[in-house]
């Protein structure tokens, strides 16, 4: 009986709602979209008239809704939401045609452009292009060595228990190269972050294969995912970094990931993940250096491989100052964590706070500028962050405790994402241009 009424009461629900939608549609169609255009024409005259107003909301809302997404990915959507209205807005009352606007916010117009590039279809990469276009434009930067797509290999190197048997592979391979064309590598397990097929899978073997920056051809950082021992699932991805430097201390850097397919016949091919349309991510979050040093789990790296990662990591130092082609300007992301003041950091943590361990070693940006290995700014990977800092490997040299460590996080982020009216954080105050 319950049952039954409980049928009836939903069966009369989806009428009501089906009636609804139908008046709704009716509405819409006899609506007249004059109206709708009159509303748009009259937020756009007072937005012109007072500009200063709207862009210091639609900063506020920005900035504390960013923090939240950078704290959770559940708040994501809410951050998303926040910067397609803005982006709406601008574009209605085309505010990038407005010479005045745009001279007057220039810090927030290129900002807004920036980072609403992975909100367009098909730029989940990040970037100034479409997905499609940067893969095109960019194959021959980021392809896998043909040596490293051979079936003995690809099988070896795909399993925890088999993983001697691939590294065997290269040491033949480094047999006949010559010195300068020496493959390093080393196995190693993640600190930071699982795989993009697979969350939980941090084991990596990484191989950098050496370039030729006259000749036009990149070094590439080729790193494969491999399945935990015993695991039943395999890990597919391959993910390929290219550094290619070049005159000024500079070097550009290529991105994608491949994905393995383990066939039933035992074959395993590999393409690229865009091209098995299984989505891809924005690049730049994490790889703000371009290239990021490899900071293994402890004991993770075998003993006789420790001279590899120490050389890889020093390679890294080697290529300058990251760019990313045409395809992103870096720079108009803005200034990124610990770049604050003395005075601000009084002002907001109080006088004696700069004698504090954390205070201290609040010196990202000693490092963290464009002009060096890339400022770490928005949008950005809090599980990088936060475990190279509460994880000791960052600030360079500076020894702190854990608790200090801990305390220097909160107060990066604190300092970064800050929407205090008196006193606004580095985001907020240089989108309002208030910071150089």
């Amino acid at each position: 009986m319950n049952r039954r009424v409980n049928r009836q009461t939903r069966s009369r629900g989806m009428f009501q709602l089906t009636m609804s939608a139908a008046v709704c549609a009716i509405v819409g169609l006899v609506s007249p979209a004059p109206a709708r255009t009159a509303a748009h024409a009259l937020l756009c005259r007072s937005l012109k008239a007072q500009p200063d107003r709207w862009v210091a909301k639609r900063v506020d809302a920005l900035v504390q809704t960013a923090r939240w997404a950078y704290e959770s990915d559940e708040a994501l959507p809410k951050y998303e939401r926040v910067l397609d209205r803005i982006m709406r807005t601008m574009r209605r009352c085309k505010l990038a045609e407005n010479k005045d606007f745009t001279s007057r916010y220039r810090t927030f117009v290129e900002y807004v452009d920036t980072v609403g590039l992975e909100r367009r279809p098909g730029h989940e990469l990040g970037f100034a292009v479409g997905d499609e276009q940067y893969f095109s434009e960019t194959r021959h930067f980021v392809e896998i060595p043909e040596f490293l797509l051979d079936q003995t290999f690809l099988r070896s190197v795909s399993r925890y228990e088999t993983l001697e048997r691939a590294k065997n592979f290269l040491r033949k391979l480094n047999s006949s190269r010559d010195p300068a064309e020496q493959l390093i590598f080393f196995s190693y397990k993640s600190r930071h972050l699982g795989t993009p097929d697979n969350n939980d899978s941090y084991r990596r073997l990484l191989i950098v294969v050496p370039g030729n920056a006259q000749q036009g051809v990149p070094e590439k950082w080729v790193q494969f995912g491999v399945t935990d021992p015993r695991a039943p699932t395999r890990v597919r991805n391959i993910s390929v970094v290219s550094a290619l430097t070049s005159t000024g201390g500079t070097f550009n850097v290529y991105f994608k990931d491949f994905y393995r397919t383990y066939r039933r016949n035992g074959l395993i091919s590999v393409d690229g993940r865009w091209e098995l349309d299984e989505g891809d991510d924005n690049c730049a979050q994490c790889h703000k250096s371009g290239i990021i040093p490899i900071f293994p789990v402890r004991g993770s790296v075998r003993a006789d491989e420790q001279d590899a990662l120490l050389a890889v990591n020093e390679r890294f130092r080697t290529y300058g100052s990251p760019r990313f082609g045409r395809y992103l300007n870096p720079k108009t992301l803005g200034p990124g964590l610990s770049s604050a003041g003395l005075e601000d950091r009084r002002r907001r943590f109080g006088a004696n706070f700069e004698k504090t361990p954390a205070a201290q070693a609040m010196v990202c940006s000693s490092c963290h500028t464009p002009e060096r290995v890339g400022a770490l700014n928005w949008p950005m990977d809090k599980t990088l962050i936060s475990s190279y800092v509460k994880g000791g490997q960052m600030p360079l040299g500076h020894k702190l405790k854990a608790a200090d460590r801990r305390e220097l996080y909160g107060k990066l982020i604190q300092e970064y994402f800050a929407t205090d009216k008196d006193n606004p954080g580095i985001l907020k105050s240089w989108l309002l241009g208030q910071r150089q």
